[in-house]
């Protein structure tokens, strides 16, 4: 059984795409990060980063206690080493280093950039345009990217639908919101509704429906969210649900 820490956002999603692809029987704890929760104990005892996805395997492979495991890069690595499925054998080194190298390519580049996109679009108070062309501009650049690469394959990594694809869907999911049209973008586009119609990807994000239908980002939790410190984050002084 697997407990996995979560919400409603696209590395949370990485996470349920994953479990739903596998079968992995898991138990979902939902971490409210509008109101806090990210910052109890019980959950930066397993993500000292305080942010989701977080998850704690108790079957681990080898036996003994629970694995804690946090970033949704590792998370992702970790469950496709341990059922051997989503990710070349080691020693396919070369079909190896093609996730490898798009699973970071994600986690470096589109997510960040479209989460900045994200920031400055839509959440900060004061609208700065050059802030917002320059996300604007640069996650288009990542599409564009992605686009070229997804031209003569079916999937991110090749043939065979890995990690690599988990990780990237949930971040073009939210293409509207970047300022992306799908439709500039073909192989993407094409890309995109396969996965989207994959059954796992449906039922992933019909339990997203389930676990929060409410904005995440809203006056009360901006501070939250937003503007932490070293200090600020620290145990006994994290933020509260106000």
């Amino acid at each position: 059984m697997i407990d996995l820490h979560y919400w409603t956002t696209p590395n949370g999603h990485k996470i349920t795409m994953f479990l739903e692809e596998a079968g992995l029987p898991f138990r979902l704890h939902p971490v409210n990060i509008g109101k806090g929760e990210q910052f109890r104990p019980e959950f930066l005892a397993i993500a000292p980063n305080n942010r989701i996805p977080a998850i704690l395997d108790h079957d681990p492979a080898g036996g003994g206690a629970p694995v804690p495991v946090f970033e949704s890069g590792a998370i992702l690595l970790y469950l496709a080493e341990k059922i051997g499925r989503f990710i070349p054998p080691t020693g396919d080194v070369r079909g190896r280093v093609e996730v490898l190298q798009w699973l970071f390519w994600q986690m470096g580049g589109l997510g960040p950039m479209a989460g900045q996109n994200h920031h400055f679009s839509l959440y900060a108070p004061e609208k700065i345009p050059y802030a917002i062309d320059r996300y604007v501009k640069e996650t288009n650049r990542l599409y564009g990217v992605l686009d070229r690469r997804l031209a003569d394959r079916e999937f991110v990594a090749g043939a065979e639908y890995s990690v690599a694809d988990m990780a990237i869907y949930p971040w073009i999911a939210r293409h509207e919101r970047q300022g992306q049209k799908l439709e500039d973008f073909p192989h993407l586009g094409r890309w995109f509704a396969v996965v989207k119609a994959r059954p796992a990807t449906e039922r992933a994000y019909a339990l997203a429906a389930q676990v929060s239908q409410a904005a995440t980002v809203n006056e009360d939790s901006r501070s939250v969210l937003f503007g932490q410190t070293a200090q600020s984050t620290a145990p006994s002084s994290a933020p509260k649900a106000g």
